[in-house]
Order: C-alpha cells, then structure tokens, then sequence
C-alpha cells in the first residue's frame, strides 16, 4: 500500500517595503518574520524583498530578493497557495492564479481625507483596487481603519465573499534596559518633549511649536523622512516663535538611540491628524511614558483610557492638557507606567503572527 505525501502549503509574503527598513511598514514586517519564525507551523513561508534587509531567522525562511524590474516582469507565484500583500499600495501581485488566495493588509486610506487633489485621489484609488479587487481577505490595522474602509467601500469593486478583519501591528519591545546615545545631545538634563514620525503635515507636528510655546520644554522630533515644504514652513514657524535653541531635529537614527530618547524624555506628544495605527505611541507607553494624542482616526483605540487626548490645537487647550496630564500622571507615576506597559505588551509582534496565520488557515481550509 503506497503512503499518502502531504504537501506543505507554502505561502507568499510581500515584504518588499523593507527597501525602506526604518519605516513604519518596514516594521511591521520585521515584527511578522519574527512571529512566523517562533511559532510551530504547517506552512513553508517565502518572503519577498531586499535580502540585504531581512531579518535572520532560525527556521531559514525561503527568501526572492526584490529586484526593481519585477514591477514589469513578475516572479512566478505558480508555487504559492496563498499570497499576502503587507500594505494596499504594493506595485507587485496584482493578479493571483487560479485557486490561489490572497490578503492584503490595508494601513489606511488617507488620501480621501487629506486634502488631496481629485486626480491623486483617483490614481491612490486605481492603486488600492489593483491590490484589493482579487483579494479574499482584507486585513485592517484597527477598528478606525476597517470602518472607514467599509464606509468607501462602494469606491472599489471587490469579491462578494470578501473577508473584513482588524488585526492590530505588534512591535517588537527591547529585551535590554540599557542604552547607550552614539553621540550626546545638547537637550540631555532638560525636560523634553518627543515626537516620532515623518516631517509630514499629517503629522502634524507644527502644533507641538505651539504647545512649547507656553512652558520650558525642548521638543526632540526623530523623523526618518520629509515634505520639503512642510519642514520648510515648520523651521520658519521655529524662528518666528524664537524656538531655535530649544527644537532638536535628528534624522535616520536607529532604534537603540531611538530607545534611549523614550527611555530619557519627559513625555510622548502626538497630535496627529490622520494615523491608520500608531506605532511610536504604542512604544512610549511601552517605556512607561505619559502620552498626549490628538482625539482623530485611530489614536484613542491605542491610548484607550491611558493616554490624555488634545481635542484642538490650540496653544492654550494644549498647555492646559499637558499640564494637567503631567500632573495626574506625577501622582502615582510608578502604577501608571506598570499599566502602560502592560497595555503596549497587548500589541506585541507574536499576537500579530498569530492572528494572520490563523487568517492564513482559515481561508485555505
């Protein structure tokens, strides 16, 4: 009697933003090849993306190294029973073979609210649906995302047994307590106020000139990435507020320095207008810090009751929330930053291995 062979299921993953290891996705994807490596599975996993920049793994993940032709010449997908795009605006696995499955993870659809002219709102629409129109399950960030997804759904013409589900991105925490700065900082003994993202207008950032405007704080922004005319407009707006000495601007910096200025500041502000998650907050309340968010999209969901929310932006309304929020959090600052870590742990890489490897085995049962 001949034995029965079963075949591995080998799934395809998108990490193609990797190109880009400091971003925000780049992290994300970083924080699933961990989960995927650490867990028992009856998959065979191939990521997809710049070699150079994939994490080493103990399971000796099959990796296809991006090539930038690929966008014209496709790899052949033959192999894969189900392929999983990591962001809605991905140049590559537009179309899937016959019987194959597909996820795509969807960060947002910002452009619909920012402002952004008609002819880019079509083109970011003809983009998403390139990615979408054949998947059979889309996987939102947060409860915001999925209910502004549902909201424009009719913009995007899609599969009727399409699957809708929030799986939140999980970070990878730091395992050590020490960290030590490449260079020291004129702003090191003095209270100050930290920001972490792209020098974007979505961002933004301009509102904590404002807030620092009213008390004796400096404020470190760490930004991996700019729109040369909203730095421009924010450096001004730092000169006209006379703000110069007290502004520290660094770029590009890893995640150890990255850490030490979490570790080191006196608070984490993040008034941001549009946000489909919300890593850096998620990583300050890791480190104990209290946290300012603006009340939009989908901060609250990461803050929930912890952080204190700006409801405008106003110099005035934002000193008085951040004086009053410092103080409620200086009253009992040790049990207040045990539960903030204990919150952040809620979005940790492994739950999100999780979460899609079940969404993995569903679709292909």
């Amino acid at each position: 009697m001949k034995s029965l062979t079963i075949m591995t299921q080998k799934i395809l993953i998108d990490a193609e933003r990797l190109k880009y290891p400091k971003s925000g996705i780049a992290n994300v994807c970083v924080s699933l090849i961990k989960g995927l490596d650490e867990k028992t599975s009856d998959f065979e996993y191939t990521f997809y993306g710049p070699k150079k920049n994939i994490p080493q793994t103990k399971k000796k993940f099959n990796i296809i190294d991006w090539r930038f032709w690929q966008k014209k010449i496709s790899i052949n997908t033959q192999s894969f029973v189900l392929i999983h795009t990591a962001h809605q605006l991905s140049k590559y696995f537009h179309t899937v073979k016959n019987g194959q499955k597909k996820v795509v993870t969807l960060h947002d659809l910002n452009f619909l609210h920012d402002g952004s002219s008609e002819q880019k709102v079509k083109k970011m629409t003809k983009v998403v649906q390139k990615n979408i129109g054949n998947a059979d399950a889309v996987v939102c960030i947060s409860e915001f995302v999925k209910n502004d997804f549902l909201k424009n759904r009719h913009l995007f013409t899609l599969k009727n047994n399409l699957k809708t589900e929030v799986i939140y991105n999980g970070l990878i925490f730091p395992e050590t307590a020490e960290f030590k700065p490449e260079t020291s900082y004129s702003f090191m003994g003095k209270k100050y106020i930290l920001n972490i993202g792209v020098l974007f207008p979505k961002k933004n950032q301009e509102a904590l000139l404002d807030l620092i405007s009213q008390n004796d704080r400096d404020l470190v922004l760490v930004t991996s990435s700019a729109k040369s005319a909203y730095k421009e407009k924010f450096l001004e707006k730092v000169k006209t507020l006379g703000l110069e000495a007290r502004v520290h601007i660094l770029e590009n910096i890893d995640n150890s320095e990255k850490y030490f200025l979490l570790q080191h500041c006196e608070s984490y502000c993040h008034p941001s207008l549009a946000e489909g998650f919300g890593i850096p907050p998620v990583e300050a309340m890791y480190f104990g810090k209290p946290v300012f968010l603006s009340t939009l999209t989908s901060l609250p969901e990461i803050g929930g009751d912890l952080a204190f929310y700006f409801d405008d932006f106003t110099a005035e309304h934002m000193q008085h929330v951040y004086a009053s929020g410092m103080q409620a959090y200086g009253a009992r600052a040790e049990e207040y930053a045990a539960r903030l870590k204990e919150r952040a742990l809620k979005f940790g890489y492994r739950e999100m291995a999780d979460a899609y490897e079940n969404l993995y085995t569903d679709l292909l049962n």
